[in-house]
């Protein structure tokens, strides 16, 4: 039989008479625990939903990796690569590679008989994964874009629709400026969508491929580039460095020379900006760690005063030092664990409430959604317990010291 373990569950069991004093210090440790951790929860959860909301919207409007011409990466003007098919089976055969389609870009004008507005064309062929597009559409469909031929439609977005007053089946003319000269389009609205991500939602429209390179003046096997998409977005460096490897310094048929990045390095102020939350995390963890340990140390220190009288009949009876300090221990281990329940059932409650209902919402226009993301990771979670669990056990040690100094004589005496 475990002494110290036994003797603790017959303390913490006991009746209101042996705890007329701990018993409010048990309850405020508890709670102290308990408020600590469902904070810890929340935040971890709603930071990591933020961050994958966000980054999923930007990897939305390209890729994980982008394989596209060296200069084409450096600056903003487009040079077009070869892209076919033997490249990107390549490209596919990449250990950690999900998904490889095509892209172009161009820009252009839209106009009414009211404005104009200037915008970027992306044209994306028939492998155009349009699970994000759709996913964020509002109003009509997303069409079957082609490589091969075009059908004149386009996907704008809401930002785009309100700034020149359009509506989904409406015609409107685009008109383009290029080495060409001035080329018109006239294309039909099918779908209206909307990420609340103000940078891309204020210009980028899709059609077909086909369409933008016609306008570009492109031979058929020329494009942008080619949009990658990873297994794991945690192995993208290690997967980029891959792609690299493949077709860095590597010429095409017209002379272009081929290059790859990833996302993180495409746009590193919204990643810089998304990684700075981190530490409003950990000191959020850090202050509520302090709280939690903070009152389990009060709440040992009164219950260990309250029974002083015990304390002294146990030393008296033999009990070493040693093994009244483990009861003690054991006792607060049982706070922390009713501590760390109720703090997971009111942590994982309300992330749930938040997931189902999204009773909490946002400016979209400030904060790129419309309501508090929030992600429910059981590894996450689980850890925020554990390290609470084993910040505030070790917090306790040294408090556990001051039975030491308590004299038998002196104790039974008091009583």
């Amino acid at each position: 039989m475990n002494y110290p373990l036994f003797i603790a569950r017959k303390i913490y069991n006991g009746g209101d008479k042996t705890r007329k004093v701990s018993k409010p210090a048990i309850r405020i440790a508890t709670i102290g625990v308990a408020i600590g951790l469902a904070v810890m929860i929340i935040s971890v959860s709603v930071v990591l939903g933020f961050k994958h909301s966000i980054r999923d919207k930007v990897i939305g409007f390209g890729s994980d990796i982008t394989v596209a011409d060296f200069l084409t990466l450096q600056g903003s003007e487009q040079y077009p690569i070869q892209i076919n098919d033997s490249l990107i089976r390549a490209l596919k055969s990449t250990p950690g590679i999900k998904h490889v389609q095509r892209y172009a870009y161009t820009q252009g004008i839209l106009k009414t008989n009211d404005d104009f507005l200037g915008v970027l064309l992306k044209g994306v062929g028939p492998e155009f994964d349009s699970t994000f597009i759709h996913s964020n559409m509002i109003e009509g469909t997303l069409p079957k874009f082609s490589d091969s031929e075009s059908h004149q439609k386009i996907v704008i977005s809401k930002t785009i629709a309100d700034k020149l007053n359009l509506k989904v089946g409406q015609r409107l003319f685009a008109y383009f400026i290029n080495k060409q000269g001035v080329r018109t389009r006239k294309f039909t609205i099918t779908g209206i969508y909307a990420t609340n991500m103000k940078q891309f939602d204020s210009q980028i429209c899709f059609t077909d491929l086909y369409t933008i390179n016609k306008l570009n003046g492109w031979e058929p096997d020329q494009y942008s580039g080619a949009e990658l998409q990873v297994n794991d977005f945690s192995q993208l460096n290690l997967i980029t460095m891959r792609i690299l490897n493949k077709v860095k310094n590597t010429v095409d048929h017209y002379g272009e020379t081929y290059s790859a990045e990833n996302i993180t390095e495409m746009n590193p102020q919204i990643f810089s900006w998304l990684d700075l939350m981190d530490m409003n995390v950990w000191i959020i963890l850090a202050l509520m760690t302090a709280v939690a340990g903070v009152t389990m140390i009060s709440g040992l220190l009164i219950i260990i005063l309250e029974h002083t009288q015990m304390i002294g009949i146990l030393k008296a009876l033999g009990s070493r030092n040693r093994q009244i300090r483990h009861i003690f221990l054991w006792f607060s281990t049982f706070i922390i664990g009713r501590g760390l329940l109720l703090g997971n059932i009111i942590g994982l409650g309300c992330i749930l409430l938040q997931k189902w209902l999204g009773l909490i919402t946002l400016d979209p226009q400030t904060y790129y959604v419309s309501v508090v993301p929030v992600d429910l990771n059981i590894i996450y979670i689980a850890g925020v317990s554990v390290g609470i669990l084993v910040v505030s056990g070790v917090s306790l040690i040294l408090p556990s010291y001051l039975i030491s100094k308590i004299s038998p004589i002196k104790s039974i005496k008091m009583s």
